[in-house]
């Protein structure tokens, strides 16, 4: 049996090469739904910092092996792990990452060990009886069994609106005993998981991200990183901004210029002034960001120091949908080094990267007659992995990015479970901080993402349902796209088809509003919105996400989604949006 001890010592198994190929989101013919002035990036300029990307990824077969060789993971109620125990070998290659003290904050620095969490390492010695920490009896949980109904094999994709069925389904059963009876697997069960366990997360499913991590390409280019589980990515965020921003040192926050809003709404009552950097179809400029901290003035910025942390979305970014290039990412990174900024990476939809738009009538199809787009699920893992953008992760060769992961959007929002990967000193500081704030996510949660990503489907399994997902989102975003081309006004209405994640960002030509003159962008925005409420419809304005709200707006924007709507009620959504828009300006602007 493989008790939790560093697979560091296991012999290295044999890799394979797999190129990687950049998607980039493609034009409508339409005009750039973003704003920029600043001069764009050399495309020829070198990474000297980054260099190359290493080209022998960990395989599933090579996970397969060396699972094969350790054993059954033996890891009982609140025992200690960590990914230096689940890492392969060519993992802990390379320098160790730098150290963060002069970033972190005072509070971040003065969290010390949980002492209880501590003790639990001790629970492993046979024939200690245990009178100290306070883990009650799992006789004493209510909860005997539990059993679901998953998909086992995956089908290809089944287009827009969800109507497919997985060809198989499978029910997963887990008891309280099953690790004491070896049945079920007997590696994970209701008596660990409806008990304390450690702020990092149950080992079963730590070992399960840490695989994974590498497994994508995802794995930073120093020896010393490592995988805590988290409560979601708005979670993690809270917390990493607690670990480097200080309202009292007069710290900053750098972001888009059109964010997240949950995320802005995390760092106000911090007490951490958000400032934004303009974006284009590709998403943040890195000279914007690199000019704005060249330029920096605590004096004109009200006392603020310069920032030295980003907090980016690189992958269908919320609100606006781009999506950077692995250039852009490398150029974001290198100014990041060159300024000193932690980065902090949001990927929840890193693995919806999409193919470019073929608007209906000019939609490549196969031998078969069936849009290419069908072929997607048909890709092996190889192909599907080699197709997505490089992680700025995987550029990391300082530790200067913590890429926060989620199960929200591929599995279930639900779980409330993600994941962080960072390096060890940051871990070590974000696990100090959720031992006395979350101790965690929950134990059900991750036993049955644990049953489901593991035991059932296998990290293949895993990728074939986010290939899969990939495929259904390309359709939904294919069939708001077709809706816009049908039923928007041009003349008014602008967008660019987004190569990623959920969200389809309108930008709508305010100048053109007969009311221009008097109105502000604000006004109107506000009058769209009513009437489109009015009509049936709602779009989220663009000023919801606006960075600095004390500035005022430049563009008008709406956010639409294409992620739970039936096709039918997406057309008929966008129709009514394009009327409301109508509306407003009158019907009086003619078309070009």
């Amino acid at each position: 049996m493989a008790r939790l001890s560093p697979h560091k010592t296991l012999s290295s198994l044999s890799l394979i090469s797999q190129p990687r190929h950049l998607i980039r989101s493609s034009g409508n013919g339409a005009a750039q739904a973003f704003s920029s002035s600043c001069r764009r990036p050399d495309p020829d300029m070198k990474d000297a910092a980054i260099g190359e990307q290493p080209v022998e990824p960990l395989t599933i077969a090579d996970i397969e092996a060396r699972r094969a060789k350790a054993g059954k993971l033996v890891a009982p109620t609140a025992s200690y792990s960590d990914s230096d125990m689940f890492k392969s070998p060519q993992a802990f290659k390379g320098p160790k990452a730098r150290r963060w003290d002069h970033l972190l904050t005072e509070e971040s620095k003065s969290r010390q060990p949980c002492m209880l969490k501590q003790a639990a390492k001790h629970l492993k010695k046979p024939g200690l009886i245990s009178l100290g920490g306070g883990l009650p009896s799992p006789e004493n949980f209510p909860i005997e069994r539990m059993s679901f109904t998953v998909p086992k094999q995956l089908m290809a994709a089944h287009g827009s609106g969800g109507k497919g069925l997985p060809s198989e389904c499978v029910d997963v059963e887990v008891r309280k005993d099953d690790v004491a009876a070896d049945r079920n697997g007997g590696v994970h069960d209701l008596s660990i998981a409806l008990n304390y366990g450690q702020a990092i997360g149950q080992a079963q499913l730590l070992r399960w991200v840490t695989e994974h991590t590498e497994l994508v390409r995802a794995a930073p280019r120093y020896a010393d990183w490592r995988c805590a589980l988290t409560i979601g990515s708005t979670g993690a965020l809270e917390q990493a901004l607690r670990m480097f921003c200080d309202r009292a040192r007069g710290d900053t926050l750098l972001t888009e210029e059109f964010s997240f809003a949950t995320a802005l709404e995390t760092a106000a009552p911090l007490g951490i002034p958000v400032f934004g950097i303009r974006m284009d179809e590709e998403g943040l400029l890195p000279d914007c960001l690199d000019e704005l901290l060249e330029g920096w003035d605590p004096a004109a910025r009200g006392g603020a120091r310069k920032p030295h942390v980003l907090y980016t979305v690189p992958s269908g970014q919320n609100p606006t949908g781009a999506t950077q290039g692995a250039q852009r990412r490398r150029d974001i990174y290198a100014v990041c080094q060159k300024h000193d900024v932690f980065i902090l990476e949001d990927e929840p939809y890193y693995f919806l990267q999409m193919p470019p738009y073929e608007p209906p009538a000019e939609e490549a199809v196969g031998e078969d007659g069936e849009p290419l787009s069908s072929d997607l699920q048909h890709q092996s893992i190889d192909e599907f992995l080699g197709g997505l953008v490089p992680s700025m992760l995987s550029m990391d060769v300082d530790g200067r990015v913590m890429r926060m992961d989620s199960f929200s959007k591929v599995v279930t929002p639900g779980s409330r479970v993600g994941w962080i990967t960072a390096s060890e000193q940051i871990v070590e500081r974000y696990i100090r901080h959720a031992e006395v704030a979350s101790q965690g996510p929950s134990g059900i949660s991750q036993l049955i993402l644990y049953k489901l990503v593991d035991e059932t489907w296998g990290h293949e399994g895993y990728l074939q349902w986010l290939k899969q997902l990939r495929t259904e989102y390309t359709n939904r975003r294919n069939t708001l796209l077709a809706a816009c081309d049908k039923y928007l006004p041009r003349h008014l209405i602008s967008w660019v088809p987004p190569a990623a994640g959920m969200f389809l960002w309108l930008k709508v030509n305010h100048k053109m509003h007969p009311e221009a003159g008097t109105k502000s962008i604000n006004e109107i925005e506000e009058e769209i919105y009513n009437s489109c409420i009015e009509k049936g419809v709602l779009a989220c304005p663009g000023s919801w996400f606006k960075t600095e709200q004390d500035q005022p707006l430049t563009g008008l924007y709406f956010r639409t989604t294409f992620a739970a709507a039936s096709e039918e009620n997406m057309a008929k959504a966008i129709e009514r949006f394009g009327a409301a828009v109508m509306d407003s300006f009158g019907n009086k602007v003619e078309r070009s």
